[in-house]
């Protein structure tokens, strides 16, 4: 068995340090907790509602490295005291495998970790890894997308080094609105 990925991001005179680590059943709570957040809600899942709901979804994203369909990890916010981690969001790797020159990343962020720096220097944690990880494999793309009328993903986009690639045409219901694609190259 192969040692749990950890990848890590230092603080920030803003924000403390970020470990990112596989989703655990212990994180379900958080999870929950999280997202009742109607920011999160409006632009990415997990939507869980209770316990039995966030529960399933952590599966879904363990089960996900399993297959190597998705490597999920939880963003946890690193602080000194007697609650050490807190859940600040997420992000995705999805469709890394070798062979396949591109594959989407994805990251949501909880309202209190929200203009802090917490999802670029997450997102920038995933994607060194990503490339370290599967570069040799063949892996030279990554692709962000986001819907047009969400500018901090936008702007998250822009801080990670992620340039815009092109508009991507609304594919209701899931995407009801057109979507903005952006593209990081492994020589970038």
């Amino acid at each position: 068995m192969t040692a749990p990925v950890v990848l890590h991001a230092p603080a920030t005179p803003a924000s403390p340090a970020l470990v990112l680590r596989p989703w655990r059943t212990e994180d379900a709570a958080a999870l929950v907790e999280v997202s009742g957040d109607p920011g999160l809600r409006l632009w990415a899942e997990p939507g869980v509602d209770d316990d039995a709901h966030a529960a399933r979804w952590v599966r879904v994203q363990q089960q996900g490295w399993v297959t190597g369909d998705r490597r999920g990890f939880a963003v946890l916010e690193v602080r000194p005291g007697p609650v050490r981690e807190q859940l600040a969001g997420s992000v995705v790797l999805k469709g890394a495998a070798p062979g396949r020159p591109a594959a989407e990343v994805g990251y949501w962020t909880a309202a209190r970790s929200r203009g802090r720096g917490v999802a670029p220097r997450a997102l920038e944690a995933l994607t060194a890894w990503a490339f370290e990880t599967f570069g040799a494999d063949g892996l030279e793309r990554l692709e962000l997308l986001h819907q047009v009328d969400n500018p901090a993903s936008c702007r998250v986009a822009q801080k990670s080094r992620y340039d815009f690639d092109g508009i991507l045409p609304a594919s209701p219901p899931a995407f009801p609105h057109d979507g903005h694609l952006h593209v990081r190259r492994a020589s970038a």
